[in-house]
């Protein structure tokens, strides 16, 4: 069976994965790519925006892990844009087609969790938005079905992280601990005490001062 995979998730040193207010200028609100400017520096990262250069060391061996062996994602309705409500009654929000461009970085169907479904969004580079109104094993079984022998990445955020962690479904998870603090927003660890009996860790300092945490499911 497929594996259930997190990758490149930052959070800060008080555990936050999303900043207060996130809007279509700032996705992550008050944060604003300060949790992300680690992966930004990285070969991959630059590499992902078109850019050369970039840092080769550990914090890049992590953030390459993000593409290979990925069929299928699962993200909340808050990764794909900031609107909440029914579509219909967004206007011209509701053409919405997520802050990633006409070819966004994911290549996949990607299911994005929603008590609002609407038709299907195709775009280039063979990404396919979904969106659906489904719990974590519901979601999860319509991506593995889409993934075929490839795995299923949780995508974001904090809160889909969450009910994927409480529903026992994700079987690994790199988290990048970001050496800020943010004081507000959306935080990955609430409701998650005891999770460290579920799960082998490992963790990795970066000379960046990133700390990246390993979490292997275990059997």
């Amino acid at each position: 069976m497929s594996a259930v995979r997190v990758h490149n998730f930052a959070i800060s040193l008080d555990g936050f994965a999303t900043g207060e207010g996130p809007t279509f200028e700032a996705p992550f609100g008050h944060a604003g790519i300060r949790l992300h400017e680690w992966a930004f520096a990285t070969r991959f990262g630059r590499a992902s925006h078109g850019q050369p250069g970039g840092s080769t060391g550990v914090d890049n061996a992590y953030a390459e892990r993000f593409g290979p062996g990925i069929g299928a994602e699962i993200m909340g309705r808050g990764k794909f844009g900031p609107q909440t409500g029914p579509w219909e009654d967004l206007g011209t929000d509701r053409e919405w087609r997520g802050w990633w461009g006409p070819n966004p970085p994911f290549h996949t169907p990607v299911f994005v969790l929603t008590h609002h479904p609407r038709p299907s969004i195709e775009m280039e580079g063979g990404t396919v938005f979904h969106f659906i109104d489904a719990a974590p094993k519901q979601a999860l079984d319509l991506a593995r079905e889409a993934a075929g022998d490839l795995d299923v990445r949780i995508g974001g955020g904090p809160t889909i992280v969450r009910d994927f962690l409480t529903a026992n479904l994700i079987d690994s998870m790199h988290v990048a601990v970001v050496p800020i603090l943010l004081g507000r927003g959306t935080r990955l660890w609430d409701g998650q005490e005891g999770l460290e009996e579920r799960f082998d860790i490992e963790t990795v300092s970066s000379p960046s001062g990133i700390t990246h945490l390993s979490f292997t499911r275990r059997v």
